[in-house]
């Protein structure tokens, strides 16, 4: 996950460990500073759903960063937790953006394998790579979704790259098959073969 901006003035790292005012501090400006982060992810996101794991995450990440917290200005508070809210809205669109890149690429792929390559939209895409087996889908999604080789993904799933990289070729296939599965079916196939039973 990419690191907040930093604001001007922003407070240093603390070193020690938050105090019982310091949490509750913090607390506090989650507390009131929610609803507009929640409205923020509305006005940019399509779904209520994504908006509301977008501020999730960002309450997630503001934890993890609680030692930069400004702990002495109500301002400075809300505005860095908008820049973290900032950052989480742009790894979400990225990811978006390599979802969609993946599905076309796919709808490319199948399109030079077959001639007739009216395929189902990015969301059947997305369903067939939520549809492989385990192993198969997780390194399909750092590959395309995350942005990652396939020598990276192997060392992200502890595995070694040729093994990385016969199961990319197999999660390829399945996917391309099912992909043909959900093709319309083409008339002048099923003519042909309804006359070859006559």
């Amino acid at each position: 996950m990419q690191e907040p901006l930093r604001l001007a003035g922003a407070a240093p790292e603390r070193d020690s460990p938050m105090r019982a005012d310091e949490r509750a501090a913090f607390r506090a400006a989650l507390r009131k500073t929610s609803s507009d982060l929640l409205a923020y992810f509305e006005r940019r996101v399509r779904s209520a759903e994504d908006a509301g794991d977008l501020l999730s995450e960002t309450m997630l990440q503001a934890w993890r960063r609680v030692g930069a917290f400004p702990v002495d200005d109500d301002t400075r508070q809300r505005m860095w937790l908008f820049t973290i809210a900032a950052n989480v809205l742009a790894n979400h669109s990225r990811s978006k953006r390599r979802r969609t890149a993946l599905a076309d690429r796919l709808r490319s792929s199948m399109a030079a394998a077959s001639p007739h390559p009216d395929f189902a939209e990015a969301t059947a895409v997305r369903d067939a790579v939520l549809r492989l087996h385990d192993a198969h889908r997780e390194l399909v999604m750092l590959i395309h979704w995350d942005g990652f080789t396939i020598l990276e993904a192997a060392h992200v799933l502890g595995m070694n790259p040729s093994t990385a990289r016969s199961r990319y070729a197999a999660a390829r296939d399945v996917l391309r098959q099912a992909l043909r599965d959900s093709a319309p079916p083409d008339p002048a196939k099923a003519e042909n073969a309804a006359q070859r039973r006559r």
